[in-house]
């Protein structure tokens, strides 16, 4: 059924506007995912839909957001029908390209406690080959390897197409997502875990001395009044993060993107998203984040030092701290004490947070339009250099 889909729509498209495309890939849809229609979608579906064409050129969802509306709508996390192994499982994988320490460690003992195999966590915290892992559990760990290189294959998509289903698939795609996202914000400010809490990940673990004692991170606690008891409690209202710790705590610290529009300006706020979409080789995210930067303002010259990875010297100051912030935490994987306190200084807490959360949502999008290999409309030129 699927691939007579696929040539009922290329039927439709002219031949110039399918030659340069890959078989997998839709040809209305420029993604390995058919073109969603709104009055096939629930209410809820209609609502985001609608939400999504709003600023959308061709009046329809594009990019991430048309990819995501093939989701199941369930809450991922607790009660997708493939089950918590294998969604713990999408968690690890993904900490573990982002060698995140902090989200490793928190889901490594959850994936325990639900059922996942300690051999199949070994194989994805040591790198191993997946010789002998269970179809399943394979292609979801090939998944996450191949979207940390920034590109995945025909071959694994359509393992996993066929292990999962497509809204499946696309849920447990969304769930990386969400927490590649996560591993930014936790790496940007360096998140540790408490005293006395073991590190399950191998990778060095010394705290600098611009980590706060009660936050464990480079943001200083901030105390929220408890909430008052459910009665009866959710089933699944237990905290994972230590108190004071990890993306709550984080999220404390900001204002949200209207807050930052206001106080950095949209040109700034664009070079943030072309340093993300740059770190992950992202094409669809790049030209149609280089289209919008022009249209913010954001100077060709800057435009170019992003995208031919030239040394941030001679631009502004602000320019210049954002482009360092976002190579190391997305290309190192850590942001230095230096890189953080020149950002801090320029910035200030508020900001900086919300540039981060802002880096942190495209992170998010990269790995949702790698993994269906979204293509730019026919006709648009890629305005990033790819091999």
């Amino acid at each position: 059924m699927r691939r007579l889909v696929l040539l009922l729509a290329l039927a439709c498209i002219p031949l110039s506007a399918q030659s340069d495309l890959p078989k997998d890939v839709y040809p209305d849809s420029r993604s390995r995912l058919p073109l969603i229609k709104r009055e096939n979608l629930n209410e809820a579906g209609k609502k985001a839909y609608d939400a999504a064409a709003v600023n959308a050129a061709s009046g329809r969802p594009e990019g991430a957001a048309a990819i995501r509306l093939h989701r199941s709508g369930v809450d991922v996390r607790w009660a997708s029908p493939v089950g918590r192994a294998l969604t713990e499982l999408a968690i690890i994988a993904t900490a573990r390209e982002h060698d995140q320490p902090y989200e490793w460690s928190l889901h490594e003992m959850e994936a325990v406690a639900v059922g996942l195999d300690p051999a199949v966590i070994d194989v994805v915290r040591d790198r191993k080959a997946l010789t002998g892992v269970a179809e399943k559990e394979a292609v979801i760990i090939q998944m996450a390897r191949e979207t940390g290189k920034h590109k995945v294959s025909s071959e694994t998509h359509a393992r996993a197409l066929k292990a999962f289903g497509e809204s499946n698939l696309v849920d447990i795609v969304g769930l990386m997502g969400q927490y590649a996202a996560t591993a930014t914000r936790l790496t940007a400010v360096n998140q540790h875990m408490p005293p006395g809490w073991k590190q399950f990940l191998p990778l060095p673990f010394t705290p600098p001395g611009d980590i706060h004692p009660d936050s464990r991170s480079r943001l200083p606690l901030i105390r929220t009044p408890a909430a008052p008891p459910v009665n009866p409690p959710s089933l699944y209202s237990r905290q994972m993060a230590p108190e004071g710790t990890g993306p709550g705590q984080i999220g404390r610290h900001g204002a949200g993107l209207k807050s930052l529009e206001t106080s950095v300006g949209r040109r700034l706020m664009s070079v943030a998203v072309l340093v993300t979409a740059r770190a992950h080789d992202e094409q669809y995210a790049w030209t149609t984040g280089e289209i919008t930067a022009q249209k913010d303002g954001l100077e060709p010259a800057i435009i170019d030092v992003i995208r031919q990875m030239k040394a941030p010297s001679g631009i502004g100051d602000k320019e210049s701290a954002i482009i360092q912030f976002g190579r190391e935490l997305f290309g190192r994987h850590y942001v230095s004490a230096e890189t953080y306190a020149r950002a801090l200084q320029i910035f200030g807490e508020r900001d900086l947070v919300d540039l981060v959360n802002l880096m942190a949502q495209h992170a998010d999008d990269a790995t949702v339009l790698t993994a269906f290999d979204q293509r730019l409309p026919a006709g648009q030129k890629p305005l990033l250099p790819m091999p």
